[in-house]
C-alpha cells in the first residue's frame, strides 16, 4: 500500500504567509476599484440632475424653486411655482421619469394626501444617492415632521445640495398652514440678497445667471457628520429629500468644500471622495479641490457679483 504524503507545518505556514501577501496586493486594487468606480456613478448622477433641470428649464423657464422651508413636503396639486412647497428634488421627479412620485395623492382629500405623502418620502430614487454613501432609508427627526403630510420615521434622504450662493437666507419652517402660506400679507423671509440658484420661493430664469451658466455652481455633493451618516442626529441629513429649503437641500459656498468627517458643518458642500463633485449650470460636471482657494469658491456659488471664475485647469 502506497503511503499518503499530508502538509508539513512548514508548507502550510509558508502556504498562508503567500495568501496574506496576495491578499494585501489586491484589496487596495480591489478598493481602488470600488472608488474609481463610485466616482463615475456619483458624476453620473449630478449629470443627470443637470439633464433634469434643463429639462425643468425649457418647460418653466426657471430653475427649480426650493419651495417653502423645513416643515414642509411637496405638493401634487400646486406646479412648479412660488405655491410649491416642496423643494428642487420634488420639483424635479417628472424630468428625472419620476412623474408618478410626483402624484402621489393628487387631488385627494386632506388626510388621503397627507397618508400618500408619506408614502413619498419613504420612496427612495437611487438618482440622489452618492454611491460611497450609505443610502436607502434613514431614520427621519420627529421634532421638524411636515406640517402637511403624516410623519414617516423612515424616509429617503439625499447627497447632493442645490447652490443658495454665498449669502444665508436664513430661512425657517414657513407658514403654518397653505392657507395663511397664501395670503398676501404673509411675511416670507427676504430673500432678495439670495445670490445662488435655488432658495425659498425662487423663480431664477437662465439670464439672471448673470456671470454665465459656465461659471456657476447649480448642484453638487453636500457635506454631512460621518458618525449621523445613519441616524436622524445632523441637521443637514435628517428629513426627506422631499421636503422644502433647508439643510437638507441646499448649501452654501461661504466656505470651500471639506470631506465627509465628524464637524458641525451643515451650510457647507462636501464630499466622500478625494475631490467633490459639481454640476454647473451649463450641465458640465467638474470635480472641486478641497483646496479650492475660498474666494473662487464664493464666486462660483454667486450668480450675479461680476466675477466670472473659472476652475483651474
Amino acid at each position: 500500500m502506497s503511503g499518503r504524503r499530508g502538509f508539513t507545518l512548514v508548507e502550510l505556514l509558508t502556504a498562508i504567509g503567500i495568501t496574506g501577501v496576495l491578499m494585501s496586493i489586491l484589496l487596495p486594487a480591489i478598493q481602488s476599484s470600488h472608488e474609481a468606480a463610485g466616482r463615475l456613478q456619483c458624476q453620473n448622477n449630478l449629470r443627470q440632475q443637470g439633464l433634469a433641470v434643463q429639462g425643468h428649464l425649457a418647460v418653466h423657464k426657471h430653475f427649480p424653486t426650493n419651495g417653502w422651508g423645513y416643515r414642509w413636503l411637496g405638493d401634487p396639486n400646486r406646479g412648479f411655482g412660488a405655491d410649491q412647497p416642496g423643494g428642487w428634488i420634488y420639483n424635479l421627479l417628472p424630468y428625472l421619469e419620476e412623474q408618478t412620485l410626483r402624484e402621489f395623492g393628487k387631488n385627494k382629500p386632506p388626510a388621503q394626501r397627507h397618508a400618500a405623502l408619506a408614502v413619498l418620502m419613504a420612496s427612495d430614487v437611487p438618482v440622489f444617492h452618492c454611491p460611497s454613501r450609505g443610502g436607502g432609508l434613514q431614520p427621519a427627526n420627529p421634532i421638524v415632521s411636515p406640517y402637511n403630510a403624516t410623519f414617516a420615521p423612515m424616509v429617503a434622504k439625499t447627497d447632493y445640495a442645490i447652490n443658495e450662493g454665498d449669502y444665508v437666507t436664513d430661512t425657517q419652517a414657513g407658514p403654518g398652514t397653505l392657507e395663511e402660506g397664501d395670503k398676501a400679507d404673509y411675511k416670507w423671509t427676504d430673500c432678495r440678497k439670495a445670490t445662488g440658484i435655488s432658495f425659498q420661493r425662487s423663480a431664477v430664469r437662465p439670464r439672471q445667471v448673470t456671470d454665465g451658466l459656465t461659471h456657476t455652481y447649480l448642484i453638487g455633493e453636500k457635506y454631512i457628520q460621518r458618525q449621523f451618516a445613519e441616524t436622524e442626529q445632523d441637521p443637514g441629513y435628517d428629513q426627506s429629500m422631499f421636503a422644502g429649503v433647508d439643510y437638507d437641500l441646499n448649501r452654501w459656498t461661504i466656505k470651500p468644500p471639506i470631506p465627509v468627517g465628524e464637524e458641525w458643518e451643515p451650510r457647507r458642500f462636501g464630499g466622500t471622495h478625494a475631490v467633490c463633485y459639481f454640476v454647473f449650470c451649463d450641465g458640465r460636471v467638474a470635480p472641486v479641490d478641497y483646496a479650492i482657494d475660498p474666494d473662487t469658491h464664493k464666486n462660483l456659488g454667486n450668480r450675479l457679483d461680476g466675477l466670472a471664475v473659472s476652475l483651474a485647469p
